[in-house]
């Protein structure tokens, strides 16, 4: 397949290629390779053309590994791929159209679960949040799907082997990582032999002087042994047999690290440990399993306080056994372990063994089935999780950055979301879509009917009951009452209520520009030529101006007059002291002198981030950086823009508005209006509007600084039925 152009490097890609089509020929026969062989062909295409034959040979290394862990063909696939390609090379449509939406998918997950190796704990600051954000992706993407942590974990192992040849400090920095992440997670998911490869190779790279002298006393006598266990299985299954049961019976194979562990824990030599000579029963059922103990026991002598019943008692991450340890033949220790081949399977693949779903077992679909695995592999990623900040030296303040702040929840189709903690289902609905989070009346968790004020937890699932129209409740901007928890879905709430007020100050706009049109015998001049008169492209945005009374009457009389009319960037001088001029305090390009005038848009007040706009005729506007009028300009009007900031403002005073919106009720006007005044504000203007069981108030304040607009703002909002208090 691959022509070998020179070097031991394309002869090892050629012969690792090679060796993997007869394994997944063996283990999936022709049909089920086919679309691991297209893979195949592509990834070793790409790298042939590239140069890369080494990621060819590293990406077949990886796959052989979960080929042993009995993974899908699509699994495989995806392996492949992701590991000859680079990242920003791989075309997903393309890879979707060839080998199908679920390999394109798996490749998807396999990108976000690599972030994973930037995580780090270790440091405070920038370093702390990128590895939390890390983290997030990396459990997104591992809660998505079961397979592409199994591949993950798969790829470190092979990376692990990769560095047996490598400098020490590279060694050391892979092994720390490998212990506090990659070997904790193989062990909550059961993947057993994966995670003692793991600990063996991170022992023998942090400890090579240790992990040397426990392997030497492993070798020693080490054909004495063997003999020693080949007889123990001998006599073992002779005794089985005269019961009539079926068995298979091998001697267990040592780990390094799980000794050393042992040693450590007991605190004995390793002469005196019971499991250096130990073997392993499978048979067919859980009864055997005990009968196969009883037979044990008969043979020789059980060792007190060293028996685990873990068939009974499963740990936590689901692992299975009988563990036994007796005096054995000659007067030696021997472990022995019994289990049925399903608990063995499940031992040594753990997730893994389940990810396939074998045709008809039992009445649920294979849909409801994989559904049903979606949710445990979900609880068990967060125990996980869990597990990793008790074990892995995150301190207490890091492990609520890392994990208290944010739940994980599964929509009815099994996609996982991840909402900040506190969350309601307003929350999930708004993260779904925005429409849906605007239609929402109901919600249903893990089937049950709940309120919306319903605090969300890890790994519900959640249904949303929408109408077919409809808006927002404004009760859901009320803090108080938890509708909401996220910003996300708050700026959303905002957001339809600012529509419909929008709505509201153009439908007032028009009738005071009727009125004034009337007023002025001009009933036959268009509303868009007034419109464009005063500056403004759309009818309705001058409009709005008029409502929202940014463009005052006495304008509007002038301008239909024929007087030079404002534009809409540029807003009317503030009725207020002459010091808000030239002396208002606002330097522009640095000196003081130029005229300036404060936008009646935004109404800036010191402190708040400034910005100059060149009127034609009345000096430099000032608006606040985020005014809509200064965001909207044209690449032309922008050329008028100066800096501008604040100086001395001295005794100088500013406009600003504030929003009220609160339960209608008899005395709230004046409830408000003395909270305000408690704060000696003087108020020049008020303007409020009754909507059904809500009232709507705008109050415009005489104030030196924005900081008096905050503090009235916390007393308004103290004041009983107000819902919301906000700044305009």
């Amino acid at each position: 397949m691959f022509t070998e152009k020179s070097g031991t490097e394309i002869t090892s890609a050629h012969d690792r290629a090679e060796a993997l089509k007869v394994r997944l020929a063996a283990h999936f026969g022709v049909q089920d390779s086919v679309v691991v062989l297209r893979a195949l062909e592509f990834a070793g295409g790409a790298c042939r053309a590239t140069e890369r034959l080494d990621r060819l040979a590293y990406a077949c290394g990886v796959a052989e590994i979960l080929v042993d862990l009995d993974m899908d063909p699509d699994s495989i696939a995806a392996t492949l791929i992701s590991y000859t390609l680079p990242e920003k090379e791989i075309d997903h449509e393309a890879i979707a159209s060839a080998f199908g939406s679920e390999v394109a998918e798996l490749i998807r997950g396999i990108a976000r679960a690599g972030k994973i190796e930037t995580f780090s704990v270790a440091h405070a600051g920038h370093e702390q949040k990128v590895g939390i954000e890390a983290l997030r992706k990396m459990l997104l993407a591992l809660a998505d799907d079961v397979r592409v942590v199994l591949i993950k974990l798969a790829e470190r192992t092979h990376y692990m082997r990769s560095l047996t040849r490598a400098d020490d400090a590279l060694r050391r920095a892979a092994a720390l990582q490998t212990r506090d992440l990659f070997a904790p997670l193989a062990n909550r998911l059961g993947v057993f032999h994966i995670k003692w490869e793991l600990e063996d190779l991170t022992f023998r790279f942090l400890d090579p002087d240790l992990y040397k002298k426990i392997a030497a006393l492993l070798d020693e006598k080490r054909a004495a042994r063997e003999q020693y266990i080949a007889n123990v299985i001998a006599t073992l299954h002779g005794e089985i047999a005269k019961l009539g049961m079926q068995d298979e019976i091998s001697g267990r194979p040592k780990h390094i690290f799980s000794i050393h562990k042992k040693m450590q824990r007991k605190d004995v030599a390793f002469d005196s440990l019971y499991d250096i000579r130990a073997v392993r029963v499978l048979v067919d059922s859980i009864r055997e399993c005990y009968t196969v103990l009883g037979v044990v026991h008969d043979l020789w002598q059980p060792i007190v306080g060293e028996f685990d019943d873990y068939i009974a008692q499963p740990k936590e991450n689901n692992y299975r056994s009988l563990h036994t340890a007796v005096i054995g033949p000659e007067g030696k220790t021997l472990e022995v372990q019994i289990r049925t081949h399903d608990m063995h399977r499940e031992s040594e693949h753990g997730v893994a063994a389940h990810w396939r779903y074998k045709e008809g077992a039992g009445r649920k679909t294979a849909g409801d089935r994989k559904f049903d695995a979606k949710i445990a592999w979900l609880r068990q990623v967060l125990e996980w999780k869990n597990d990793l900040a008790e074990t892995g030296g995150v301190s207490p303040s890091v492990r609520e950055g890392l994990f208290d702040d944010a739940v994980y929840v599964l929509t009815p189709q099994g996609r996982v979301l991840d909402l900040p903690a506190g969350s309601t289902p307003v929350d999930f609905a708004y993260h779904v879509h925005t429409d849906l989070g605007h239609r929402c009346r109901g919600a249903k968790v893990d089937g049950h009917m709940v309120p919306l004020t319903y605090r969300l937890a890890n790994a519900q699932r959640v249904e949303i009951i929408s109408t077919k129209t409809g808006g927002p409740s404004r009760d859901w901007l009320n803090r108080e009452l938890g509708y909401i928890a996220s910003p996300r879905a708050l700026a959303k709430v905002r957001q339809w209520f600012n529509k419909e007020s929008f709505a509201e100050d153009v439908a007032q706009g028009r009738d005071i520009l009727e009125k004034e049109l009337q007023r002025a015998g001009q009933t036959s001049t268009r509303h868009e030529a007034v419109a464009e008169k005063f500056g403004y492209d759309k009818l309705e945005d001058f409009l709005a101006a008029l409502g929202r009374s940014e463009i005052t009457a006495h304008q509007l009389e002038n301008g239909l007059r024929g007087k030079a009319a404002p534009a809409h960037a540029e807003a009317a001088p503030i009725v207020a002291p002459a010091a808000q001029r030239a002396t208002s305090g606002v330097l522009v390009l640095g000196v003081n002198n130029i005229a300036t005038l404060v936008a009646k848009c935004c109404k800036p007040v010191p402190p708040d981030p400034i910005i100059g706009f060149v009127t034609r005729t009345r000096g430099v506007m000032v608006h606040r950086r985020d005014c809509l009028n200064i965001t909207a300009l044209t690449e032309n009007q922008r050329e008028r823009l100066m800096p501008a900031e604040w100086g001395k403002t001295g005794d100088a005073w500013f406009a600003a508005d504030i929003e009220v919106v609160a339960a209608d009720r008899q005395g709230l006007l004046r409830d408000i209006s003395e909270a305000i005044a408690r704060e000696k504000v003087n108020v020049t203007a008020v303007n409020t509007v009754s909507r059904g069981p809500q009232a709507f108030m705008r109050f415009t304040l005489q104030i030196s600084s924005a900081e008096i607009i905050e503090r009235v703002k916390r007393t308004v909002a103290a004041v009983p039925d107000v819902i919301s208090v906000v700044r305009k």
